[in-house]
């Protein structure tokens, strides 16, 4: 397996460097843009009514308008609100979910004007940890909205995100372990390339459906969207946000999006490298087409997205921790353990005995889910407080004194 040199980064000229540099900005602001436009036009044929179309021709300047409105809307700062954290919170949010996508590869090496350079803006040897770690610090951005807005509401809604970012980034970077054990690097774009032969997405297929679930969690989106329920905290962490400070917490969900988006291409379905059978095709994986490749393998996943949200009700709080702490940590933990052990023994490539693995431990998860329910059906409710009187929990043991019973 052979992975790029590592050497032909960081030597372009400061020109291209700042072209990059530019060129990713407006690739995620346009992307933003478009998937405004997309969501809303796409959730309104879903719920069988009209989406956007007045402004421009079939509403297609409505993203552009949404901006101009919130852009000049009078920003109001409430009273008792702690004004330095209060501004700095959304500049957070977005600086922080543009500069994790620095290190996502959008195509192959390439000439530009004389010199070859990656469609890469950087990597480095950890590149993964990196994103791992700006996306951590992009929480900051709603814990600080949160406490800074001096209001019940928008404080829960940051308590929310912190609690929810940590139970989902431990899954997140648990999907991440199978693909380093397999890929052997950290590397972004030597993550694509130990993906020429087999895509992730189908040897490592539970680390898949993990970070898929994990990566909506983490950008707060419904059905994950506790931060921001408006039906029990208003507008959550944003409530006292209005003009170009809302735009911004609105910027950067969307480049979020892209972003775990566009990971997960890297991460498990090849990158930037075409499709079979397309990939059988020499100039396939050459030049500037890769970049179409990874758009439309990036805008998959943003439908889905726009998919869960269009058919899925928000969770409980309860169920939504539940999921991550009960379900995806331990699943995480045991597919690490099988696929370290199949590397151990030198199963490289052998999918029939990963599939197998998958399945066994998708029976056992089922047999274990089915026979806790068992237990919880057999379990008597517990009897009504007398009057005036507060519900005290049962003590440890007397669930299961009350159910041998």
């Amino acid at each position: 397996m052979t992975y790029p040199d590592p050497a032909i980064f960081g030597h372009d000229p400061w020109w291209l460097i700042l072209a990059k540099a530019v060129a990713v900005f407006a690739f995620l602001l346009l992307t933003v843009l478009v998937a405004i436009l997309v969501e809303r036009k796409l959730l309104g044929r879903m719920q069988m009514r009209y989406g956007p179309n007045r402004v421009g021709p079939w509403g297609l300047l409505q993203s552009a308008a949404d901006g101009i409105k919130l852009a000049l809307k009078e920003g109001l700062i409430p009273a008792g609100v702690d004004k330095p954290l209060y501004l700095l919170a959304p500049v957070i949010s977005v600086i922080t979910a543009i500069m994790a996508f620095a290190v996502i590869p959008l195509g192959p090496v390439v000439s530009v004007f004389g010199h070859q350079t990656p469609l890469q803006l950087t990597d480095l040897p950890v590149a993964v940890l990196y994103v791992l770690a700006i996306t951590s610090i992009g929480v900051y951005g709603i814990v600080l909205a949160g406490w800074a807005s001096g209001s019940t509401y928008p404080l829960l809604g940051g308590i929310r995100s912190s609690a929810q970012v940590v139970s989902y980034e431990i899954a997140m970077a648990l999907s991440f372990a199978a693909v380093f054990l397999y890929a052997g690097t950290m590397s972004t774009s030597g993550i694509v390339a130990a993906q020429s032969h087999t895509w992730y997405a189908f040897l490592l297929l539970p680390s898949f459906a993990v970070y898929i679930t994990a990566m909506v969690g983490e950008t707060n989106r419904a059905p994950f969207d506790l931060p921001e329920a408006e039906g029990e905290l208003v507008g959550g962490f944003h409530t006292e946000y209005s003009s170009l400070k809302f735009a911004m917490f609105f910027l950067a969900e969307y480049v979020n999006m892209t972003t775990v988006s566009a990971l997960a291409t890297t991460l498990f379905l090849g990158g930037w490298r075409a499709p079979w059978p397309l990939s059988l095709w020499d100039g396939a994986n050459t030049g500037w087409l890769p970049v179409l490749w990874f758009v439309a393998k990036t805008w998959i996943f943003l439908f889905g997205f726009m998919w869960l949200r269009a058919t899925l009700p928000r969770l409980r709080y309860d169920q939504f921790m539940a999921l991550g702490w009960k379900l995806l940590i331990p699943v995480s933990l045991v597919w690490i353990l099988t696929v370290a052990v199949l590397r151990a023994v030198h199963l490289d490539g052998v999918i029939p005995n990963l599939l197998a693995a998958a399945a066994l431990l998708a029976v056992l998860l089922v047999a274990n889910t089915l026979r806790r329910r068992g237990v919880e059906r057999r379990t008597p409710p517990p009897s009504p407080p007398p009057d005036g009187s507060f519900p005290i929990p049962p003590l440890p043991g007397q669930a299961e004194e009350a159910a041998h019973a």
